[in-house]
């Protein structure tokens, strides 16, 4: 779910300008998992931006006060989401942790960095949803020291459906300030991405494990 159209044109739009955003359908990327992708989407770089991290940190704090007014702990998922997520945390003034894909193998061990948030409430904070398989090991972390876990938002979500039922299977509410059709309907409005384009996003998004095969 997209907290909001006019939010979500316009964080598309900001992505697309620091180039966090990027198109090459003739020289795809490949992703971790192997896939070929005609985009890539590297969140991380609006940190660089003062006016995109302050938009997208502004955006993800109107949301908490509106949707989960009664949150203790704000979480952001390692490594992608630390950054927003702690400046989101300090602008509501709540407490920050972190969490890693699995416990480090030496010092302490730990998975969760800051103080473990057992049986409060805790909000989860995501750069990006691809599958939502990695966001939602941050979740299983937290569940198991008996944090409440609130939901997660995201700056951007690809949408695929495997998402969507990882998400539902787990009872976890999503909201994201953009998404894959935001981007599209953006790049389209603004000619920005050509109509040869705007079918080949469609059909990579389709069937994104054999696209480019």
């Amino acid at each position: 779910m997209i907290f909001d159209s006019n939010v979500a044109k316009k964080t598309a739009s900001e992505l697309l300008k620091i180039d966090a955003i990027k198109l090459q359908p003739k020289n795809p990327f490949t992703w971790a998992s192997g896939w070929k992708s005609p985009i890539y989407c590297d969140n991380r770089i609006a940190l660089s931006f003062s006016d995109t991290r302050n938009f997208l940190k502004e955006q993800f704090a109107t949301i908490v006060k509106n949707n989960y007014a009664d949150v203790e702990v704000i979480a952001g998922v390692a490594t992608g989401a630390i950054g927003i997520g702690m400046l989101v945390a300090d602008a509501l003034d709540l407490p920050f942790i972190y969490i890693r894909p699995e416990a480090k193998k030496h010092g302490r061990q730990n998975q969760i960095e800051g103080i473990v948030p057992e049986g409060r409430k805790v909000l989860v904070i995501e750069d990006l949803i691809s599958t939502g398989k990695s966001s939602l090991l941050a979740v299983e972390a937290l569940k198991k020291c008996n944090a409440e876990v609130m939901g997660m938002i995201a700056i951007f979500s690809y949408g695929f459906q495997v998402a969507s039922d990882n998400f539902e299977n787990a009872r976890v509410k999503l909201t994201t300030l953009s998404n894959y059709e935001n981007l599209i309907e953006l790049g389209k409005d603004e000619g920005s991405i050509s109509n040869d384009l705007v079918d080949t996003l469609k059909s990579w998004r389709e069937d994104p494990a054999n696209w480019g095969i």
